[in-house]
């Protein structure tokens, strides 16, 4: 029978493994790896921390928090906030709370948000989509020139146009209405055409090639052909989309401070506006309506996170 040697089991041994005993190793400890590790966890706790606070706060009666100020756990765990956001509560069980006993259409301004993302996803997406076939597929003088031009909008602050449309918006009577809360975000962004451009530029162009000998004009192979096969990026486009429209808070509040209009965003000003018996605002409230509101986003991306982290590192985006 053989014998293995110390010699014959280190000719077999990874580099981070020491021989013990006759063929038993034990493995080196990867300081390393063990470094990364807890940064890995104290980055994954310093993002998550912000949410939880949200949330403990919201679970928490409002005229505990300043006693317990230092608590990681709920003050006095109560879900009278959420309550008082859904409109589950009476006046006098929303004041001895510490709220202001104001109501608040949460239903209404959740409705608000869905129409207004929805409009502003399907409409940037498809006429991104549009961009993104011509400026990938279609040869045209100055094609590269101009979308290079395209791509300089995407280092121009976003707070510099914010004054020009909005004035334009209000001289089109536009405000307080769906149409000058999406009117700047409706067609297309350089980012969603860059994406896009990325996924349409690795489509064989035989296929392409095949359509058109068989009679299909650009259109219908921009709608046959290019989108079904780029269906991927294209949800993955649009949850961005309804995710960044959804978290937009700046320009709903200037053109959109209507009640009938209000997204929920927006609507959650009303927490610090309201003046509750003890003076103080309405923290638990606002928290409460601050978690609801992320939620659905929460979801979306619990669901499609995958796919949006596959779809842009396959787009070579960093």
């Amino acid at each position: 029978m053989a014998v293995m040697s110390y010699n014959d089991a280190d000719a077999g041994m990874r580099s981070d493994e020491v021989p013990v005993s006759p063929g038993v190793t034990r493995r080196r400890p990867n300081w390393g790896r063990i470094f990364a590790w807890a940064a890995l966890l104290a980055i994954l706790a310093a993002t998550l921390f912000p949410f939880w606070w949200v949330l403990r706060t919201g679970l928490s009666h409002n005229h505990a928090l300043a006693s317990q100020a230092g608590s990681l756990l709920p003050a006095d765990f109560t879900l009278g906030a959420f309550r008082r956001v859904l409109g589950l509560s009476t006046v006098a069980e929303a004041q001895a709370q510490g709220g202001s006993g104001a109501s608040l259409n949460f239903w209404g301004y959740l409705r608000n948000s869905v129409v207004v993302c929805t409009i502003i996803t399907v409409g940037q997406v498809f006429f991104s989509a549009m961009a993104a076939y011509a400026f990938a597929r279609l040869r045209w003088p100055g094609r590269e020139t101009m979308f290079l031009l395209f791509l300089l909008a995407l280092m121009i602050p976003p707070i510099f146009t914010f004054l020009p449309n909005f004035v334009l918006i209000k001289q089109l009577g536009l405000l307080n209405t769906y149409a000058g809360i999406v009117a700047p975000f409706l067609f297309m962004t350089p980012f969603a055409v860059f994406f896009l451009r990325q996924f349409f530029l690795g489509i064989s162009r035989e296929v392409e090639e095949a359509a058109m000998i068989d009679g299909a004009g650009h259109f219908r192979i921009f709608a046959r052909i290019i989108l079904p096969m780029s269906a991927a990026p294209l949800a993955t486009l649009s949850i961005l989309t309804y995710i960044l429209a959804w978290n937009e808070y700046l320009w709903p509040l200037m053109v959109g401070s209507g009640e009938d209009v209000r997204v929920l965003t927006v609507a959650l000003g009303l927490f610090r506006q309201q003046e509750p018996a003890g003076g103080a605002p309405d923290w638990a409230g606002l928290m409460a309506g601050t978690f609801l509101a992320a939620v659905p986003v929460i979801v979306l991306f619990l669901i499609f996170g995958r796919r949006i982290v596959n779809s842009i590192q396959f787009s070579g985006l960093k």
